[in-house]
């Protein structure tokens, strides 16, 4: 099944417990929202190991969030940015 994200509340899912478990079960993902504001995710746990990772990549790369390198180092990760404190500051563009 597709990770389908549903939002509750925090009074629904206080009340309705049962209801996300079963979900989170099913394997989808519930959002918990305080206020109109996402607080929290549940997730069922992942597996770990080379498949769970495998499938994690896929899910980030079909979000548009991780580009695969192409080459001899398919599949692979690596840095895409030399300078130092490149992370930093596309954390900081990417926030404002």
């Amino acid at each position: 099944m597709g990770r389908v994200r549903k939002t509750y509340s925090t009074y629904e899912a206080k009340a309705k417990l049962s209801e996300i478990l079963r979900r989170v079960r099913d394997g989808e993902v519930v959002v918990v929202s305080h206020r109109g504001e996402p607080i929290a995710e549940i997730r069922p746990i992942s597996r770990e190991g080379e498949d769970g990772l495998r499938q994690r990549l896929s899910r980030l790369e079909a979000r548009g969030v991780l580009v695969r390198g192409g080459g001899s180092r398919q599949g692979k990760l690596h840095a895409i940015a030399r300078r130092p404190g490149a992370l930093r500051r596309f954390l900081r563009e990417r926030d404002t």
